[in-house]
């Protein structure tokens, strides 16, 4: 495969006549195929194989200046092709012409390998007899017609999984396996109970607490219950593995079982101790949403949209758009970061006070552990699944590139298990959306310093406080005014810098977790109401909405991409997250203490509860959906309005029924969580 390997040489339409295969360089098979192949073209009526060949090529469509240079062609009709000696084979020869950048595909003899369709294509040799079979664009859509070529490329046309790629398949298939058997043998446990348990005692024993599932206790189970060695607990140890304690058997069981891990996922009402801030529910999933309608739309732009230069007008011509991939980047995920802040802040205070006010370190090895428990095993079998997947999937003309975003993930994969990937330098991390769940936890590992700080002196915690958010405004700022980086999408996407140096920092978007803390701290410790009467409600409601107006605004004012230094950019670049947690902060405090109105019922509906649920593993999973149907396109995909809607829709419906299956099969079962009493 010629991936590393760049050619920029310069060819014109017309034919290099080389007399030997030794000056061309190409094998001696793939030359004759060729030639066998091309001479069929030239008769008055070429057999069936040489037409779906010529047809599997990629032709110039309408709308060049729109966007739509790329010509796929026909992978599928390409590897249908079976001549006498040879087959189809689809390959994508990536061109420069002036500054337009695009790919060929191209039907050959699959006895050619991509170093032979490299000096096919240098030397012009596909061609029907001086008409070129890979023609430039006119002179009257580019001004030059001569053409660069960049690379070639070919598809397969079988699969083949390397030993990373069966492994990672190998480990989901056992962290899938094992709840399944623990879901059976809690189902054998259950059948085996009923038939020999009488009526009369089945009754008795359901009186006395004991649940549907022999002797594991969903709510818990009292010492005396463990210990107590009733004839039925005596049964249901005989029908399990006889190697293991009974104890080990029923915390297998009662951990993994889906009878057990399903209950409450679907539940439309919070069973929180406390209160359980049911605004952010609603906060939390239509963020989500947020994200995979950016995600929707920004992985088509990247990868295969048809005109995308419309789609850019369309999109810097109204703030509505901010919702599909324009304007601030996904500030959605600045409010997933202080809803992280608030509820980080809130579980330590509570395990602190339940520790008699004490923050020792194992308090804090604790608390970390079980953010890693939360989110790691999910997070390993998404990885792992999308690895093996990939090498499985016998993609489009598009596959190839989106593949090269995860070209990374056999070298890298490490940062994403050591939760780094967003601190490492490569453009292409490891599935590049989980970039999320290391800045995260970088976020989360703060909160017990800061706690420590609170209950120390609150002095030194504000000047420390204070101290972080001058440091994360500042980087943002300082990191855009001297690599001149862009505020507003699309430009930023495609900007490398951006990502690398900006979007993925903790030092520059630690600013809204903080923020959350310090909402935790004030929500989880407050003793009165901030909010006494209704102006002082109306004016923060009135300033919320104006700063999120505010925020969303500037960018559509900025957002040419700067050529030098810029201030404003420096400074919006800098403040506007910040800006955008402070008015989220706002609705929850005012839904909180009773001044939500109908944002505070909205935010509160018992159907944002069940979404919420499984809101991690729609994140981690979503993507997913996207790129199979992405890179499984023949053809570019028409930007409208209502093609995006639809995609977005059936992207969520897939992704809600999918995450459900892994919220209950991957996520709870691996937090390991037991009755201790």
């Amino acid at each position: 495969m010629a991936l590393g390997f760049l050619v920029f040489f310069l060819f014109a339409g017309s034919s290099l006549e080389l007399e030997t295969t030794q000056a061309l360089n190409v094998s001696k098979k793939c030359e004759e195929d060729t030639n066998a192949f091309l001479w069929e073209l030239n008769q008055e009526r070429p057999r069936e194989y040489a037409v779906r060949m010529y047809d599997a090529f990629g032709k110039m469509g309408s709308n060049v200046e729109g966007g739509n240079v790329n010509q796929p062609g026909s992978r599928q009709q390409c590897q249908s092709a079976n001549g006498s000696t040879f087959s189809g084979q689809y390959c994508q020869v990536f061109l420069q012409q002036e500054t337009v950048h695009y790919f060929v595909g191209i039907c050959v003899p699959d006895s050619c390998r991509e170093e032979d369709v490299e000096m096919l294509v240098l030397y012009g040799r596909l061609q029907i007899g001086q008409t070129s079979l890979i023609p430039p664009f006119p002179s009257i859509l580019v001004n030059q017609t001569a053409q660069a070529l960049l690379m070639t490329h070919c598809l397969s046309n079988t699969v083949s999984p390397d030993a990373l790629d069966v492994t990672c398949l190998f480990v989901c298939c056992v962290m899938v396996a094992i709840p399944l058997a623990a879901t059976v043998l809690t189902a054998i446990i259950r059948w085996k109970r009923n038939r020999e348990v009488s009526p009369s005692l089945e009754s008795s024993s359901i009186n006395t607490g004991l649940n549907l599932y022999g002797t594991l206790k969903i709510n818990g189970s009292s010492g005396s219950e463990r210990n107590s060695g009733t004839s039925e607990e005596k049964d249901i140890t005989s029908h399990t593995l006889l190697c293991f304690p009974r104890s080990c058997v029923n915390w297998g069981l009662q951990a993994f079982s889906l009878q057990n891990t399903s209950l409450g996922v679907l539940s439309t009402s919070s069973s929180i101790p406390g209160g359980g801030y049911s605004s952010l529910n609603g906060i939390r999933v239509l963020s989500l949403f947020w994200i995979m309608c950016g995600h929707s739309t920004q992985f088509s732009v990247i990868y295969n949209l048809d005109n995308k230069k419309h789609w850019e007008k369309a999109v810097k011509s109204s703030p509505l758009y901010v919702i599909a991939f324009a304007g601030p980047v996904f500030l959605a995920v600045d409010s997933f970061l202080l809803l992280g802040g608030l509820l980080s802040a809130r579980s330590l205070l509570n395990s602190i006070n339940r520790a008699d006010g004490k923050l020792s370190i194992s308090l804090v090895a604790s608390y970390l552990f079980n953010r890693i428990k939360r989110i790691q095993p999910l997070h390993l079998f998404i990885l792992c699944f999308t690895t093996g997947l990939t090498s499985l999937v016998r993609g489009g003309p598009y596959w190839f590139q989106i593949m090269e975003t995860m070209a990374d993930c056999k070298t890298y994969w490490w940062g994403n298990v050591l939760l780094i990937i967003n601190l490492l330098t490569s453009s292409q991390p490891c599935i590049p959306w989980a970039w999320y769940l290391s800045l995260d936890f970088q976020c989360y590992a703060t909160t017990p310093l800061l706690l420590y700080f609170y209950k120390l002196n609150r002095g030194v915690f504000a000047a420390v406080a204070g101290g972080l958010m001058l440091m994360t405004i500042a980087s943002g700022a300082i990191t855009t005014a001297l690599l001149q980086l862009p505020v507003f999408l699309p430009s930023s996407v495609f900007h490398l810098n951006y990502g690398l140096h900006y979007y993925v920092k903790p030092y520059t978007r630690y600013g809204p977790f903080l923020i959350g803390i310090l909402t935790g701290i004030y929500l989880t410790t407050k003793k009165d109401q901030v909010l006494k009467q209704k102006w002082q409600a109306a004016l923060g409601w009135f300033c919320c909405l104006s700063l999120m107006a505010v925020v969303v605004g500037l960018a559509y004012v900025l957002q040419e991409e700067p050529t030098s230094l810029s201030l404003p950019h420096a400074l919006y670049q800098g403040l506007h997250r910040p800006l955008w947690a402070l008015a989220v902060t706002w609705i929850i405090v005012a839904c909180e203490e009773g001044y939500g109105g109908f944002i505070k019922s909205f935010l509160s509906l018992g159907f944002w509860l069940p979404l919420s649920n499984i809101s991690f593993a729609c994140y981690l999973s979503h993507p997913i959906f996207i790129i199979i149907y992405i890179g499984l396109q023949e053809t570019p995909i028409h930007y409208t309005d209502l093609n995006f809607m639809y995609m977005f829709l059936g992207h969520v419906v897939l992704t809600l029924v999918v995450s459900y299956v892994l919220t209950v099969l991957i996520e709870k079962p691996f937090l390991l969580k037991y009755s201790r009493t």
